[in-house]
């Protein structure tokens, strides 16, 4: 009777704990849409930009995505080029996206005018888009305070799909640390699933200026942690290539 009795005991534990564990709420990792529009010569900015900013934004707000970012780079690109920024919270929320533009009217209506523009009036000549999962270390992006900022974006290109994995496995368990110590203010940190320049990873950071942004890139390469982290043999030959791009928020961005 009390052998019965104890595996009794021991099996209802074990399934409490397994419910527990189960109820445990798990954080949903972000999925980060990043656009490049390539702007058409002669024609006017201004009409993809009421598109993005009367249509498509108010379009993404009402799916529940909080924040959308619309970036110009500083100093004169040639053709200019504009970067949008659309955070998803999970894949869920991704995926079905095209079903709710199809079905919502507020957005068929607000961007009538920008479907209907002539071939010679087209705003751009071709976007490139990148889907990015956020990393563990940092699974939901963090909106910086609306002030006047810049913002880095930094693509890390891989010799293989094994470097890009131990450079994400580096940020997420040493680097992103070291980043936040010595003020690289992050905004997100994505893996490329698809898009350019793969195998990579992207993330963006964030500056109240180029002095400051300067200053503390100094600091994150003098942090004695990140001269140990980067000499690690499980970290060697992760990065074959980076590319910067600096950017300034349009008026209407909401990051």
């Amino acid at each position: 009777m009390k052998r019965r009795n104890f595996v009794a005991s021991s099996l209802l534990a074990a399934s409490a704990l397994t419910t527990a564990r189960a109820e445990k709420p798990t954080a949903e990792k972000a999925v980060y849409e990043w656009r490049t529009y390539e702007l058409r010569f002669g024609s006017p900015q201004s009409n993809i930009e009421n598109y993005l900013k009367e249509a498509l934004i108010p379009a993404l707000n009402r799916q529940g995505v909080k924040t959308v970012g619309v970036f110009r780079e500083m100093g004169k690109s040639d053709p200019a080029k504009l970067h949008v920024l659309i955070p998803y919270a999970s894949w869920n929320a991704y995926a079905g996206a095209a079903g709710r533009f199809a079905s919502d009217q507020v957005f068929t209506q607000a961007s009538q005018a920008y479907m209907a523009l002539p071939p010679d009036k087209a705003p751009y000549a071709r976007y490139t888009t990148s889907l990015m999962s956020a990393f563990d270390g940092l699974p939901q992006p963090v909106i910086p305070a609306k002030e006047p900022r810049i913002f880095e974006l930094r693509t890390y290109e891989g010799y293989s799909e094994d470097a890009v994995r131990r450079k994400v496995k580096m940020f997420n368990l040493d680097e992103i640390p070291v980043f936040y110590r010595t003020k690289l203010t992050p905004v997100f940190f994505g893996e490329v699933v698809a898009g350019e320049h793969m195998p990579c990873l992207t993330y963006m950071l964030t500056f109240k200026n180029m002095e400051e942004r300067d200053a503390n890139w100094k600091q994150f390469s003098a942090d004695p942690d990140w001269k140990r982290i980067s000499q690690a043999p499980e970290y060697a030959n992760t990065v074959s290539n980076i590319i910067r791009i600096f950017l300034e928020p349009a008026a209407y961005s909401q990051i």
